[in-house]
């Protein structure tokens, strides 16, 4: 008999070990990324340590936002996070999956995951940010039916405006 590894989503504390990890590992990728693409260099170990304790994902916490985990064959792998902007709409954020994991389906729950959590936090749209480099990102939100837009706020980073109404 086999058996093949199966995804879970749950809500969990944004300060949780496995939280935590995950989050380390994103803002690790994301921005060795954006360095050796720009600069050639990966993230400087002290910047990256100080820029995950500035971003602790708080905003995160109920009431007004959710962090979901998302966990492959018990493990955890990946990471999406909603929190409400105004009464009506909610951002999505911190969307991983580790590299490993890729190409198994995850994305595609932990972002659904984060529209129903969104929903439930009173939110009828959602919005969110990436940066170019994030090719990626861009591909699966525009599978899923976000679609582009204007600027909706003034990240630096920020390349690549998404929208989609939560119907």
């Amino acid at each position: 008999m086999t058996t093949s590894p199966t995804w879970t989503i749950t809500a969990e504390p944004f300060d949780a070990p496995a939280a935590r990890t995950l989050w380390r590992a994103y803002y690790t990728e994301v921005s060795d990324r954006y360095y050796l693409l720009h600069e050639g260099r990966r993230t400087d170990p002290v910047e990256l340590d100080r820029e995950i304790a500035a971003r602790t994902g708080a905003e995160l916490a109920p009431p007004g936002g959710q962090l979901l985990v998302g966990r492959y064959g018990g493990e955890p792998a990946g990471t999406a996070g909603v929190r409400l902007l105004d009464a009506t709409t909610a951002e999505l954020t911190r969307v991983f999956v580790r590299e490993g994991l890729r190409g198994r389906g995850g994305a595609v729950l932990l972002v659904r995951a984060a529209e129903d959590a969104a929903r439930s936090l009173g939110a009828v749209r959602m919005i969110l940010d990436t940066r170019g480099d994030l090719v990626e990102a861009r591909a699966l939100y525009a599978r899923l039916g976000y679609t582009e837009t204007g600027p909706h706020n003034t990240d630096p980073y920020a390349e690549h405006w998404f929208r989609r109404e939560l119907s």
